[in-house]
């Protein structure tokens, strides 16, 4: 019997009945974000261990985080970004305070970078003053941080709004200035650029960067070293926050924590998971100031070794 098969039945005894029966829906993004691979991934490893579990697509955190704030058999990737305006009922979350979303463990840091074709001559932030940049989906945070990297620098961004692929599209067919975009490095639709034109990769820088922390202070600092992307030659100065697999409050504890346990024990979660998810550990919970964790995985986390707020 392998390592997973052993793992199962315990995993089945804690989920009761009715939810073990109904497979979890985990909420992601478009085709050609970041999320939605990641939650494909999980959703496979979970089946493994005896959870049943698929990914859907949807808009993004935003629209996750509605969808599990109404739906107790509901998981959903979010951007703690997201997670705040979702908390506080901004009007980026539609002006709705969600109040049903727990935290059950950490995916990965999303580093916020720029690409611009090179022969656009664009290799700077600030010369993106008056162009237009797309930034995925409408209102996404994505949208948010490029709003406020722009106002930190003092400059005027005609946003374009779409799914990454699209952005991905529009960037090679001049129908946008420059793609900015959020996820895990290297980012894939700014890779996806790179595979099929000559492209430079940059960031807001330091200075932008600590303006727009200053205002943010879930934000921390990201120095993406050189090589990272392919042709690559410098640092990426920039911004980044984590993104956390989130449940509702209602999903039982037993389910909660037999998710988080599950996830969590994996010995190498980038082969077993998805090559996204080296970080999914739970001494990177820590990075979750803002969002209550669901009773469930605060047990696991817990029999681990970490009192987590």
């Amino acid at each position: 019997m392998n390592r997973r098969a052993a793992m199962a039945s315990p995993l089945i005894a804690l989920t009761q009945p009715a939810q073990a029966q109904v497979p979890l829906r985990i909420f992601a993004a478009g085709p050609g974000s970041a999320f939605l691979p990641y939650a494909e991934g999980l959703a496979a490893y979970l089946r493994q261990g005896g959870i049943p579990a698929e990914a859907r697509t949807s808009a993004g955190s935003l629209q996750n985080l509605a969808l599990v704030e109404d739906d107790p058999l509901a998981l959903g990737t979010a951007f703690l970004g997201s997670v705040q305006d979702a908390l506080q009922g901004s009007q980026a979350a539609g002006g709705r305070r969600h109040v049903a979303v727990r935290a059950l463990f950490p995916m990965y840091e999303t580093a916020f970078h720029i690409a611009a074709l090179t022969s656009s001559g664009l290799t700077r932030f600030n010369q993106l003053n008056g162009k237009r940049v797309g930034a995925g989906p409408a209102r996404g945070p994505a949208e948010s941080f490029l709003r406020a990297a722009a106002e930190a620098a003092g400059i005027h961004i005609e946003v374009v709004s779409g799914d990454p692929s699209a952005m991905t599209e529009g960037l090679l067919s001049g129908a946008m200035d420059a793609l900015w975009q959020g996820a895990i490095v290297p980012i894939p639709s700014l890779v996806a650029v790179l595979g099929r034109a000559p492209a430079i990769i940059f960031g807001p820088g330091n200075e932008v960067t600590a303006r727009v922390i200053a205002r943010m202070p879930y934000l921390a600092p990201s120095n993406t070293p050189a090589g990272s992307y392919a042709g690559q030659g410098a640092p990426v100065a920039s911004f980044a926050a984590w993104n956390f697999v989130i449940a509702n409050a209602a999903l039982s504890d037993a389910t909660a924590y037999a998710i988080t346990r599950q996830v969590l024990s994996a010995a190498n979660p980038a082969a077993e998971i998805h090559s996204s998810a080296a970080a999914t550990r739970a001494a990177n919970a820590v990075n979750n100031r803002i969002m209550p964790f669901h009773p469930g995985a605060l047990r696991y986390f817990r029999e681990v070794g970490f009192e987590l707020a």
